[in-house]
């Protein structure tokens, strides 16, 4: 058995477990409709908030509060996730490992 190599996956192991403990004190906001939907995710696409401002929230138009918090989250999601990949790609070397990102 190669116990260099074993010691290098530990190493990387190591700094991947560091790098994600980073990634859920990281946070990203975004919002829609011009700041009518807020909301704040972490950087391993943990959602911490939404706030939805009253003047949006309208019975008759619920369609589009709808289509405000999805495009907010998805939004919020993918900005998470490439802040996520950026920071693990030099981790990596851009090698996929599954599970991460």
């Amino acid at each position: 058995m190669n116990f260099s190599m074993l010691n290098q996956a530990r190493e990387l192991k190591s700094k991947i477990d560091k790098a994600q403990k980073e990634l859920g004190s990281t946070v990203v906001e975004v919002s829609s409709g011009k700041g009518a939907v807020k909301v704040i995710i972490d950087g391993l696409q943990k959602i911490q908030s939404i706030k939805i401002s009253p003047e949006v929230i309208d019975p008759d138009k619920a369609e589009h509060l709808e289509e405000l918090v999805f495009k907010a989250v998805s939004d919020a999601i993918a900005k998470s996730q490439k802040q996520g990949t950026k920071q693990l790609k030099g981790l990596t070397g851009g090698l996929k490992i599954p599970g991460l990102f």
